[in-house]
């Protein structure tokens, strides 16, 4: 019986692959199999919410089987002269530069995809993305403003517990938000002062970073408030504590609310979040490593060196020394 079946099922693929073999222009659900390919959830929403707004906006219908076959059956200057109209829309509407060259960035995906499976003959290549300048502000708190910000938390409090090691967490390895949130408990270890994170861009692969002692401290201070059954391995390093959520793994907006919230208490006025706080960290490392690049991006697990640059010439804010170097002159 069980021969029988397996026999049926293979016979089964082999008349759908020669169909496809004699099909001269197999129909291949390219968007589907573009989402499949991103790994996280986030991503693929917004790689399905951009792509759903280029079909939306320029043939009045979601990306169906015909509007997508009709899309990239277009000629190389018919996809060109459709897709920087669909920019020029964008533009004129008062999108920010960051929001358009997402859209235009998700549609290039889907279009380098098709070419992939044999779906289409053009590229988007010559569709230029809007210019935007990237880390404008890096300054965020001096490390004063960020003693003062911890000063408000209430440590004796199961809650304050948790805040105090978040944020030192923030601070002390400069670590990104959704990196603290994707943590669990078994991605802690107390005697080796070490924690393995989900980096950005790194896949599935964690990659250890070393804590110091006062934020190892703070961390185990705030495990040693949680009853045994929340602290399996597979459970959140920070969870919620408010009933609705009790016990649910805090996410990135609710891990900025925190600073913003003890930012606020602190009397700082600029607009606060967990990636100003990772800003605040970085530009601090640099003055206190002497502008030492290459061992900051070392904390700040940056990619490119570039990245550091930036971040030293606002900390040095070598434009307004220059400035009032010209100034002198009169």
């Amino acid at each position: 019986m069980k021969n029988t079946k397996a026999i049926t099922k293979n016979t089964t693929k082999i008349v759908a692959i020669e169909a496809v073999a004699t099909d001269p222009t197999p129909y291949i659900d390219v968007l589907a199999l573009l989402l499949e390919d991103k790994r996280s959830p986030a991503t693929r929403r917004a790689y399905e919410g951009d792509i759903n707004h280029f079909f939306n906006t320029m043939l009045h219908s979601p990306p169906t089987r015909d509007n997508m076959k009709d899309f990239l059956s277009l000629s190389q200057v018919q996809a060109n002269a459709l897709v920087m109209k669909y920019k020029s829309i964008m533009v004129q509407s008062g999108l920010k530069e960051a929001t358009v060259n997402r859209r235009l960035a998700a549609l290039k995906s889907l279009v380098r995809y098709a070419r992939k499976v044999g779906q289409c003959n053009f590229t988007l290549e010559d569709v230029e993305a809007e210019k935007v300048k990237q880390y404008r502000d890096t300054t965020g708190i001096t490390q004063e403003e960020f003693k003062k910000v911890l000063g408000k938390i209430d440590r004796d409090t199961q809650l304050g517990k948790r805040d105090f090691a978040i944020l030192l967490l923030l601070w002390t390895n400069a670590l990104r938000r959704g990196e603290v949130s994707k943590l669990l408990v078994k991605d802690f270890d107390y005697s080796s002062r070490s924690l393995w994170i989900l980096g950005k861009g790194k896949g599935t692969s964690k990659e250890r970073v070393e804590l110091p002692k006062v934020t190892a401290d703070a961390i185990a201070a705030w495990l040693s408030t949680r009853s045994a059954s929340s602290l399996t391995g597979d459970s959140p390093l920070f969870s919620a504590l408010d009933f609705h959520n009790l016990g649910h793994q805090l996410c990135g907006d609710m891990i900025s609310k925190i600073v913003q919230k003890y930012c606020k208490a602190a009397g700082i006025n600029k607009q606060m979040s967990a990636h100003r706080i990772r800003h605040s960290s970085i530009t601090t490392a640099l003055d206190q490593s002497g502008g030492d690049v290459r061992k900051v991006q070392k904390l700040s697990r940056h990619a490119k060196i570039e990245t550091l640059m930036i971040y030293d010439d606002n900390r040095l804010c070598v434009q307004g020394e220059l400035s009032d170097l010209l100034a002198d002159l009169f």
